[in-house]
């Protein structure tokens, strides 16, 4: 059987784990054996999916319920118009956050029916083949934010209650599909987490 070229991969994890950090490395190394890589990012990734990110880590209020679509809503241009073509190209599409992020911040973190986000993903249907998802101790998560200056998003500043409950969503999305999810020690140097990414993504693919 030939192998399929396409493979979608996401990243997640609450605040200050290191994803974007640590998909771009990945790419990097996939890239350095040849790949053909497309690295993106949630929420984001077209022009219209950038605008809607402004507004949702704006300062204007948002009902949790409003926010969800807006995610969504942005998810849905995305895939349309660069995952989806990119992985009929053959091509591994890396993104930094996809629905589970979703899930775990707006269902498990502020409250929002977690049947209709669940519905909306169904909507999308589009399941990445392998998501990382990515832990590391508060302590570390709290130094890596301090550190990365700039006014907090309005996610950044819902506090470290939000983030446990974010935590325990992202638990969760991955004990209920550990085909799909591997939970990876993010705490350590970045080339040492790629390293990790990389070597659990062969174990899993084949690739």
């Amino acid at each position: 059987m030939t192998q399929r070229a396409e493979l979608f991969v996401t990243l997640e994890g609450g605040e200050g784990v290191g994803k974007s950090t640590a998909a771009a490395r990945l790419a990097d190394l996939l890239r350095a054996e040849g790949a053909e890589v497309v690295l993106t990012r949630e929420p984001g990734g077209t022009a219209g999916a950038e605008a809607i990110r402004a507004l949702l880590l704006g300062g204007i209020a948002l009902d949790p319920l409003a926010q969800t679509m807006l995610h969504f809503a942005a998810r849905a241009d995305h895939v349309a118009a660069v995952i989806r073509p990119a992985l009929a190209a053959g091509k591994i599409v890396i993104c930094d956050r996809f629905y589970d992020s979703t899930m775990a911040y707006q269902g498990f973190g502020q409250g929002v029916d977690v049947a209709a986000v669940a519905s909306l993903i169904r909507l999308i249907n589009l399941k990445p083949d392998v998501t990382f998802m990515l832990e590391a101790p508060d302590s570390v998560i709290e130094t890596r934010l301090r550190t990365r200056g700039g006014a907090a998003d309005r996610y950044e500043a819902l506090g470290m209650e939000f983030f446990a409950r974010v935590a325990h969503g992202f638990r969760t999305i991955a004990a209920s599909e550990p085909g799909r999810c591997a939970v990876i020690d993010a705490a350590g140097a970045p080339e040492a987490v790629a390293s990790a990414l990389r070597a659990t993504l062969r174990a899993r693919t084949g690739r």
